[in-house]
């Protein structure tokens, strides 16, 4: 148990990449498709609830995305302006 634990931790500290949107993704996902379903059956409650879990899905990665990767990379190019 403790090796999958270093590895999961060694893959989401790991610079190459990585990071968790899979939850964003599976959210906008999810929610594109309740807006195609709630336009095709003309249900106007889910077609709402499907762009708004869209949306969400859609900023939630955006924002994972520039927390991981951008605000990180910054935080280490002052660093080394810095010194």
């Amino acid at each position: 148990m403790d090796r999958i634990r270093a590895i999961a931790l060694r893959v989401h500290r790991s610079e190459e990449g990585h990071v968790w949107a899979g939850g964003p993704a599976l959210l906008g996902t999810i929610g594109v498709i309740l807006l195609g379903v709630g336009a095709a059956n003309d249900t106007g409650w889910l077609a709402i609830t499907g762009g708004i879990l869209a949306g969400l899905g859609i900023m939630a990665g955006s924002l994972l995305r520039h927390r991981a990767f951008d605000y990180d990379l910054w935080e280490r190019v002052d660093k080394l302006e810095k010194k």
